[in-house]
């Protein structure tokens, strides 16, 4: 399925779901942050995804990043909680989501970055080399806050 993200553009369709979803902020030993290359809309991005039933929000921040990453994480604080209303998500399915999502700041457990159906790409990145990916801008957003190390969320 593909995907089409509207950030703050006055043309956008009208949301008509929200999900709650999740990034994750995780550095490596060098201080670099782990980012896929997303398979739907070829982005950079922290590894993410919605929260299925049953689930601790928590225990989704480690499970999508497994899939995407092929990295064990432990989830150990809140970078923010994002809910911008004039970002929205458009699938091909119909579904426009209105973007809600908790970014969390993990620590590498273990696991060599692999690819899956939803990263084309797994690398670590410096925050030096983070200008040459293409990139949205709400997904900068949250890597900068994750870098800032701020004392509280940021709440937006």
């Amino acid at each position: 399925m593909t995907r089409i993200e509207h950030f703050h553009a006055p043309d956008a369709p009208a949301a008509n779901s929200i999900v709650v979803a999740v990034t994750v902020f995780v550095l490596d030993e060098q201080g670099q942050v782990l980012l896929i290359r997303r398979t739907d809309n070829g982005l950079w991005a922290l590894p993410g995804g919605a929260q299925d039933f049953g689930e601790y929000i928590a225990q989704t921040a480690v499970r999508e990043t497994l899939e995407e990453s092929g990295i064990q994480i432990e989830v150990t604080d809140v970078v923010g909680i994002y809910t911008d209303p004039n970002h929205v998500v458009e699938y091909s399915d119909g579904e426009v989501r209105q973007q809600f999502s908790i970014c969390f700041r993990a620590r590498y457990v273990s696991g060599q970055p692999q690819t899956s159906d939803e990263s084309s790409e797994v690398r670590w990145v410096s925050r030096e080399q983070l200008e040459q990916l293409p990139m949205h801008p709400s997904m900068r957003l949250r890597i900068d806050h994750g870098f800032e190390e701020r004392a509280k969320p940021y709440i937006g």
